[in-house]
Parts: structure tokens; sequence; C-alpha cells
């Protein structure tokens, strides 16, 4: 099966890290949030994937583009991305009413999230480039 070669595009990424801010700012800015599961740490799990998904979008952006090359910025990159993003959502959660922010352990989470996109990104980057060196060109 051919991938579409859009997939291997970095503005498709780069367009959807801003849609992926947008919904964060957007779900930061609710009072409540209704969570699928209930047990202990549950939105330490919803963080981490949900910044995973970030980081993810984040380095394949930089990598398709020929950029964070260096195996240490492709890690680090997308961590620092997410730790700063993180930052910002814990401090704008402090000014919406009904919602505490300021978290450590979310922003920790935040962070995890953007070292499992980081590596999810690798494999993602992998796989396109090959799909998309199989494919002849037009």
């Amino acid at each position: 099966m051919a991938l579409p070669r859009f997939l291997s595009s970095p503005l498709l990424w780069r367009f959807l890290v801003v849609l992926w801010f947008g919904l964060l700012f957007w779900l930061s800015s609710q009072t409540h949030l209704p969570s699928p599961a209930s047990f202990d740490g549950v939105d330490k799990l919803e963080h981490a994937i949900f910044f995973s998904a970030g980081g993810m979008g984040f380095l394949l952006s930089l990598r398709l583009a020929g950029r964070a090359r260096a195996p240490a910025v492709a890690i680090l990159a997308p961590v620092l991305f997410c730790g700063a993003i993180g930052g910002f959502d814990e401090w704008h959660q402090t000014y919406t009413p009904g919602r505490s922010g300021g978290d450590v352990w979310d922003w920790a989470a935040d962070l995890c999230g953007g070292l499992i996109g980081a590596f999810l990104a690798l494999v993602a980057e992998r796989w396109l480039v090959r799909e998309r060196i199989k494919q002849p060109l037009p």
C-alpha cells in the first residue's frame, strides 16, 4: 500500500503541531474535563499520551525538513519543546476557574510524553522515508 506523499511533508507536521497546541489551549481553558477512566494518576497518563503526540509531531516536522539530525538533538528537542509547552499549560491553568494548575507532576508527565514522542517520531520517520523511497516519482 502506497502512502500519500503529503505524509512526509514537514509542513503537514508543523500544521498538526499548531492544531495540537490549539487543542491543548482550549482544553486548558475548560473548567472541568471528563475523564474516560478513573484511577489514581489517570491525569498523568493523559498528559503523557497527549504530549507524546505533540512531541512526535514536533520532531517529525524537524526531521523531515532535514533538521535535528544528531541523535542527542533528536531526543532532546521534543523533550524541551514539551517541557516549555507543558510549563505554559500549567501556568495557563492557574488562571482557569475550577482548575489548579502548577502541578509539577503533570509537567513531569509532559516531559515523559515528549521523550516517548521522540522515539515514536524516529520510528515513524524511518517508515515514512522508506515508503517515500519505494514510490515512483510522478
